[in-house]
């Protein structure tokens, strides 16, 4: 089957095992940009999990789109689900944490800062060269918030680095 003839939406032609290898590297470099890379097979194959068990999947037009979002739906939920559990520990610990880091380069500092929607729209903008309206059809948002995103995140590298 020729790439264009799946990228045009004939996805039934693909059965969920092609289409999970034909996907999961590519996902898998997403999520890894959204939650790092000791989580990021984990949010794959959670949102593909998710998908194939959805009533909505037979009815998804665009199945390459719909598991982008998935994967950052989830890497949402691993983000949030990680914050509440270090606010329990904290709150049960007698003696204060300390959270030991390991050092990181500024840039890598700087884009761990933003949130999981900013650092979708950033890489999908620069590494997969999409215009707004395929990050917006990826993710499920509007074109503007697309570029509300990338403008917020330029921002906030630009002053994180600036310093």
């Amino acid at each position: 089957m020729t790439r264009s003839r799946i990228e045009s939406g004939d996805w039934m032609a693909l059965s969920d095992a092609d289409l999970y290898l034909r996907h999961a590297a590519e996902l898998t470099r997403f999520a890894t940009v959204l939650v790092g890379p000791d989580d990021a097979q984990d949010v794959v194959s959670t949102a593909f999990a998710r998908c194939m068990t959805s009533k909505q999947w037979t009815d998804v037009a665009d199945r390459r789109a719909y598991l982008f979002r998935a994967v950052s739906n989830e890497a949402k939920n691993l983000r949030r689900s990680a914050a509440r559990r270090r606010a329990r520990e904290l709150a049960a610990s007698p003696d204060p944490v300390v959270e030991v880091r390991t050092p990181r380069p500024e840039v890598r500092a700087a884009i761990l800062e933003l949130s999981v929607r900013q650092r979708a729209v950033v890489y999908l903008t620069y590494w997969h060269d999409m215009t707004d309206a395929m990050i917006a059809a990826h993710l499920g948002i509007g074109a503007g918030s697309v570029r509300r995103h990338l403008a917020r995140a330029r921002s906030k590298l630009r002053e994180a680095l600036d310093e």
